[in-house]
């Protein structure tokens, strides 16, 4: 492990999900403890899109934006907000020069699959048809989140191809949740990572899948089909469950012919970019925004 980032592992909370509501609240205060980031450049702006029921975003908006992104949190599906994820899309914001739009889902085990699904693809067919409100080009949107953020991302690319819905330019997957089967190598053999492990892993898809069979929209791994789908960066962490299914999905959609950028992060685990006094993961933050920025940067047009 990087000596940084194992520095830090007794200031992380248990990989544990047994009692939601309690995670939560640990997951908030972890989020509150980080630093305040760096805001003078951004609007910022909470709004509510209308869909059964409605969905809180925020909106972070750089000088200038063109392309934007809805941004979707970690948290396994059962914890996160808008605030506990005001820091990291902040930090999208800024390095990529895109319009974040963060979306407040609705969470497991309360509200399970496919409602955080239903809720991210309403927001991107909100943020499709109310561009020009936006001040954004609706040929340059994008889908991305971590973790199971990252795995909702998946999946609303996987619908909006199979349903027509708004062409997405972009998905944006780091550390993604993918694949509930837990059958690769990383899920079985990662037992005692921090704050993630195969338990953990366990816990979070029975949350989220209740006595919902698991389908593509639940764990895009299980889609046999990926043609067709928006280029992709995948980043993955290399003491993380989720790290071979993120490697195997990489290499799937490059054999379907979409175009992927594919970094594993040498010494880190799951969320550890949030030890940001870490020279890794400076860099993972730095390159999450310049992969966005050039995604949804204006095309040449050949003469």
């Amino acid at each position: 492990m990087d000596p940084e980032l194992e520095a830090f592992i007794a200031l992380f909370p248990p990989a544990d999900l047994t009692d939601p509501l309690a995670e939560r609240r640990n997951f908030a205060e972890l989020a509150a403890a980080l630093p305040a980031p760096d805001t003078t450049d951004l609007e910022i702006e909470d709004r509510t899109v209308p869909a059964d029921p409605e969905v809180a975003v925020r909106i972070y908006r750089p000088h200038r934006a063109q392309g934007a992104i809805v941004w979707l949190h970690g948290g396994g599906f059962v914890m996160g907000s808008l605030d506990t994820e005001h820091p990291w899309a902040t930090r999208i914001a800024n390095g990529s020069g895109a319009v974040v739009i963060s979306v407040d889902y609705r969470l497991a085990p309360e509200n399970p699959f496919p409602a955080a699904l239903d809720d991210a693809y309403a927001v991107l067919t909100w943020t499709a048809e109310h561009a020009a409100e936006l001040g954004i080009d609706p040929g340059r949107i994008a889908v991305g989140g971590h973790s199971a953020g990252g795995g909702l991302a998946a999946a609303v690319a996987l619908r909006a191809r199979d349903q027509q819905g708004p062409p997405i330019r972009f998905q944006l997957l780091n550390q993604p949740g993918l694949d509930d089967r837990q059958g690769t190598w990383s899920a079985q053999h990662f037992t005692d990572t921090p704050w993630m492990n195969r338990g953990k892993v366990t816990q979070l898809w029975r949350h989220y899948l209740g006595s919902t069979p698991a389908s593509p929209y639940a764990a895009p791994a299980r889609a046999t089909d990926l043609s067709g789908l928006p280029p992709a960066y995948v980043a993955t962490a290399e003491l993380c469950p989720n790290r071979d299914e993120d490697i195997d999905y990489a290499v799937r959609l490059l054999q379907a012919g979409v175009p992927v950028e594919l970094h594993q992060w040498s010494g880190t685990f799951h969320g550890s970019q949030a030890i940001l006094s870490a020279e890794v993961s400076q860099r993972q933050l730095a390159e999450l925004g310049a992969v966005l920025r050039r995604a949804l940067a204006a095309q040449e047009i050949p003469s």
